[in-house]
């Protein structure tokens, strides 16, 4: 199973470039060249069939413009550390479905856009876990128990999301590829606080788990006989407990609620690609870490039942 991003070597392309073209030429008759060498090697040099899909989940603060100048200078800070939060829930929360992660794995590959950003992760079900742990991060900041004295400076926020799944690649130090472009588009196209996933994260959960539907029965030995997690070293299994995922299903806690519904279509290039609406409800227990003895479970839902068109 191929789990690395493809990095693209700008040195490699260029020097194909000074071999079979010209930077700048200047003719007084103008001729349009063959370019089949040229393209041969560079379909060698890129290895298209290489590129391994992604997931990405795309965050964005909902109308951070209408917030305060004060308050503006702010909400990154307050993003950063909700990111940064929920970072820490997922590694103690999943032990076994994010093994392969580490807090600098999923930093390293944060794209930010200033109100937001992208994250991307090897499937859906990761991209999922990690929205359902933001998003009781962000209730609880909201029901001010997170940083209650900023809570009341900020205001109340809002998040939109969306997951994809496709072709990502490296360039450089900045990622690129159709998971990324096409989740900025969805993202863009909502304006209605929703969690928004493309047809190809709903193919995933379909040939997975026969469907999101089964996410509130779903159990972790279900989550280990996935292929993508097949490779995966199985003592965490063993050794700890995940706390969406139970060793039994139940719709006591974990996800007790997941609704999917087709609302539209998007034009990526010349391809429609649809889009479906997901709310999930997560219930979760939490624990203080900076005093043992306060215990709160939190139900929230991510996203919401909203079915307008996109």
């Amino acid at each position: 199973m191929k789990n690395h991003i493809k990095l693209l070597d700008h040195k490699a392309i260029r020097e194909i470039l000074l071999k079979h073209d010209k930077r700048v030429i200047f003719e007084k008759t103008n001729v349009v060249p063959d370019e089949s060498l040229l393209r041969e090697e560079l379909v060698e040099c890129l290895g298209v069939d290489e590129i391994s899909s992604k997931s990405v989940l795309g965050l964005d603060i909902y109308q951070y413009s209408s917030y305060g100048e004060f308050e503006q200078m702010l909400i990154p800070f307050l993003f950063k550390t909700m990111l940064s939060t929920t970072i820490d829930l997922c590694l103690d929360n999943h032990p076994f479905i994010f093994q392969s992660y580490t807090r600098e794995k999923i930093e390293s590959s944060y794209i930010s856009t200033g109100d937001g950003g992208f994250l991307i992760f090897d499937t859906p079900l990761h991209s999922l876990l990690f929205a359902s742990n933001y998003a009781i991060v962000l209730r609880i900041y909201n029901a001010f128990h997170f940083f209650p004295r900023l809570r009341k400076i900020i205001g109340g926020i809002s998040t939109r999301y969306a997951i994809t799944y496709d072709k990502v690649y490296r360039f450089e130090d900045n990622h690129y590829g159709r998971a990324i472009i096409n989740n900025a588009r969805i993202l863009s196209r909502d304006s209605l606080n929703r969690c928004l996933i493309d047809e190809h994260v709903h193919r995933w959960f379909t040939v997975n788990i026969d469907g999101i539907e089964n996410l509130q029965v779903l159990t972790i030995d279900d989550v280990a006989h996935i292929h993508e997690f097949s490779n995966y070293n199985m003592l965490p299994l063993a050794t700890s407990s995940d706390k969406i995922f139970g060793r039994e299903s139940s719709r006591r806690e974990g996800i007790i609620n997941s609704d999917i519904l087709k609302i539209g279509k998007i034009k990526a290039k010349e391809t429609d690609i649809n889009i479906y609406n997901l709310h999930l409800q997560v219930c979760l227990s939490l624990v203080n870490n900076d005093d043992d003895s306060q215990k709160k479970v939190v139900t929230v839902s991510l996203g919401n039942l909203n079915t307008t068109g996109i």
